[in-house]
């Protein structure tokens, strides 16, 4: 079902595909108070049959809806209406998803729960790239790379702990060991001799069970002084 917000003429045209419904309400208000018209499908279908009714700038799509997959939808829409901009809102992302999304143009990430300020600068910042091609292209991708490198950091990390061999090969071969993961030279670099600084600047705070590896490398180097 759609719900459309009052309409605001000349005013930038967004839809919202969320099945939460407070979530939906939410961000309506919220950007319609920003002087965009909003409409709101709780379905992949709905989000369907709204384009086939309405022409949008900008999509804001949840990933898992009751009816169908997300990207699904987003295919569909950047096929047919290639000049609408989308950004991803999601409680579940992967790195298989990130990289499906970027394939199909997506903008931006942002991961719930989020702010009304994080949303709206998304927002703003999306549309304003999409005056330049090649500017949101360029955004796109490094905002997708930051997503999926802070994703694989995590997973080493979770690993380092879960796996006993990984960790102890980590340790011996270092950045050798994270060949099949998707990081740079540097994030490779960074896990292998525990380097918290870099890890808290570009993933955040981590967890005791994610920093049980990082405090075994400074023992490391502490006994190798």
């Amino acid at each position: 079902m759609v719900q459309a917000q009052a309409h605001k003429a000349d005013a930038t045209r967004i839809l919202v595909m969320e099945d939460d419904v407070n979530i939906g309400r939410g961000l309506a208000t919220v950007l319609t108070d920003e002087n965009y018209s909003v409409q709101v499908a709780n379905d992949g279908q709905s989000a369907l049959d709204a384009f086939k009714q309405d022409d949008f700038d900008l999509l804001i799509a949840d990933i898992r809806l009751p009816d169908m997959n997300g990207l699904d939808v987003i295919k569909q829409v950047r096929r047919h209406t290639p000049d609408t901009k989308i950004i991803v809102i999601t409680g579940f992302v992967s790195t298989s998803v990130a990289v499906d999304a970027m394939h199909n143009g997506v903008s931006d990430f942002l991961p719930k729960p989020f702010s009304e300020n994080q949303i709206i600068k998304s927002v703003k910042t999306t549309l304003e790239l999409s005056k330049d091609k090649n500017a949101a292209y360029v955004h796109s991708i490094s905002e997708t790379d930051k997503l999926i490198q802070k994703k694989e950091v995590l997973q080493v990390l979770d690993r380092t702990n879960e796996d006993q061999l990984f960790c102890n090969d980590l340790q011996k071969k270092g950045t050798q060991a994270l060949a099949e993961y998707a990081l740079s030279d540097e994030a490779k670099e960074a896990i292998a001799t525990g380097n918290i600084d870099w890890i808290n600047k570009n993933v955040g705070e981590l967890t005791q069970k994610q920093l049980k590896y990082v405090f075994e490398c400074a023992q490391k180097r502490d006994w190798q002084l």
